[in-house]
């Protein structure tokens, strides 16, 4: 059976296969947009981002190990919302018990409760009100059109704080080495060259990977 004979047929059975297969394909295609938007990935890449400018190592680590560690971070902390969606929503669906609508609404709230445990009100509020909507009563109301750009920029603020934090050491360093090197008459030797290994040494005494990763995880605690 082809695949034009799968969508045109009125076959249950095979309705039902059209309808997962429907639906699994949208979900690759959502999928950069859904694990990049609606889950803790921007946070945990930006603050990793950051750690790797503040040593000046360049590409060390490389890209793909930092989107590496944030991606399978991510997937360790969405876990549980991973797994209440897939008790909750998809496997009712695929069982056949509830219906495509259901199963989205079903899907959204452990979505909703996690972005929302991790969105200032603040953000919340400016994308309500530029959309003129309600006050929301309860969760189930604040619609994803506005959750989820507020849940980015949230984000995005919480990585900066943390990345700007993690640069003070280090500026620190740069600013110890340059003043020396300038008391030295050293002017013509780059500061960079010479504070490297030094937070190279700080960041690996103080087991600052380890340090990185305990924070992000605690921030979703």
């Amino acid at each position: 059976m082809n695949l034009i004979d799968i969508f045109s047929s009125t076959d249950a059975e095979t309705v039902t296969t059209s309808v997962q297969l429907l639906i699994l394909l949208t979900i690759f295609s959502l999928a950069p947009g859904i694990l990049i938007l609606l889950t803790s990935f921007t946070r945990i890449v930006i603050v990793l981002s950051f750690t790797r400018t503040s040593l000046a190592t360049q590409q060390m680590p490389p890209n793909q190990v930092l989107v590496g560690i944030a991606l399978f971070m991510t997937f360790f902390i969405m876990a549980p919302t991973f797994q209440e969606i897939n008790q909750e929503a998809l496997t009712p669906l695929f069982n056949e018990e509830i219906g495509l609508e259901e199963a989205y609404e079903r899907a959204s709230t452990p979505i909703k409760n996690f972005m929302a445990n991790h969105t200032r009100q603040k953000d919340l509020a400016l994308f309500l009100n530029y959309s003129n909507a309600e006050t929301p009563e309860t969760l189930d109301d604040v619609p994803l059109t506005a959750l989820i750009p507020a849940f980015a920029i949230s984000e995005i603020k919480t990585a900066f704080t943390m990345g700007f934090l993690i640069f003070i050491p280090f500026l620190v360093i740069d600013m110890t080495v340059a003043s020396v090197l300038m008391s030295m008459g050293m002017m013509m030797l780059p500061p960079v060259m010479i504070s490297l290994p030094f937070k190279v040494l700080l960041f690996v005494l103080v087991d600052g990977w380890y340090l990185i990763t305990d924070a992000l995880l605690s921030g979703f605690n």
